[in-house]
């Protein structure tokens, strides 16, 4: 299983029509709570054995980070769980604040 991109835009269509779908971000903690998008969840090593136990497998995933970049190997260590629905978020929180700064908290 492998993950799939999404950009900005994709993700901002998907939340706007209401479609479930599961954001962590994986940033450290002060970074999340300066600025994250509205509805995600933090995502750590601290919690993240429980979200793969406690989350549907078949639900959409995105995973944010800073830039896009470390979200990919979050994201394919979710699609190795059985996550069969998961996505990277292209440019990070630093593009999506840009793009979409109205679904920021």
């Amino acid at each position: 299983m492998k993950f799939q991109f999404m950009n900005p835009d994709e993700l901002k269509a998907k939340l706007e029509a209401g479609e479930a779908a599961v954001v962590v971000d994986i940033r450290d903690p002060a970074s999340f709570s300066a600025g994250s998008i509205k509805g995600s969840q933090p995502l750590n090593n601290d919690n993240v054995q429980l979200f793969v136990e406690q989350t549907d497998k078949t639900q959409p995933v995105v995973v944010c980070c800073y830039h896009g970049n470390s979200s990919q190997s979050a994201a394919q260590f979710l699609a190795e769980q059985g996550f069969s629905d998961v996505y990277s978020l292209q440019g990070g929180y630093e593009l999506w604040k840009t793009v979409c700064p109205e679904h920021c908290n």
